[in-house]
């Protein structure tokens, strides 16, 4: 029987008619889209892949208990379970990401993953790669600075005894750091980075 002809409703059907391979299915068609969604949020790709096994989980559970209901809605409603289990772990590791470059660039909007047509991710994806791209792309003690900062929230106090410098000093390499990426993106560069 050949499973990749049918519809996710259909798939759904057979698995919980007892159709192991249905489900395989389901899980081989959407499987790339899920990591990527839930590496989005945690950053971390061993992260991510352990929380899909725990979104997949989750929803063998469902179907089997019988709590499914979302007719033909199969992966709005996998991807809201991925979205929710990322952002419960993103909140217990506390580690929420918010990079805030300028008022123009809105890069500290939270992600709706859920929400938003499969056009909008894959322009938040872009983007997130490209700035991604640009702070690889600065010099070490700035890119450091930055991190730390913003992505382990760590205060400059912390960060000058953690990196051996003054305050100041921390302070300045963040202030640098900032003013390149607002340049690098004023210029464009950061289209070159997708």
């Amino acid at each position: 029987m050949k499973k990749l002809g049918f519809n996710d409703t259909e798939l759904v059907s057979l698995y919980k008619n007892g159709n192991e391979d249905a489900f395989a299915t389901l899980v081989q068609r959407y499987k790339t889209r899920l990591l990527s969604s839930i590496q989005m949020i945690v950053k971390d790709r061993d992260e991510a892949e352990d929380l899909l096994q725990e979104v997949l989980i989750k929803a063998v559970d469902t179907i089997k208990a019988g709590k499914y209901n979302e007719e033909g809605k199969f992966l709005p409603w996998i991807t809201r379970i991925a979205h929710n289990l990322a952002i419960d772990h993103f909140r217990k590791q506390k580690r929420f990401t918010k990079v805030r470059m300028d008022d123009k660039a809105n890069y500290n909007t939270v992600l709706a993953l859920t929400e938003d047509s499969i056009e909008v991710n894959q322009i938040k994806r872009e983007i997130h790669s490209s700035l991604k791209l640009l702070i690889y792309d600065l010099p070490q003690s700035q890119k450091q600075v930055l991190m730390m900062r913003h992505y382990m929230q760590m205060s400059f106090q912390e960060i000058a005894d953690s990196t051996g410098v003054s305050i100041n000093t921390a302070l300045g390499r963040m202030r640098y750091a900032l003013i390149s990426l607002r340049k690098r993106m004023d210029e464009g560069d950061y289209r070159m980075a997708s």
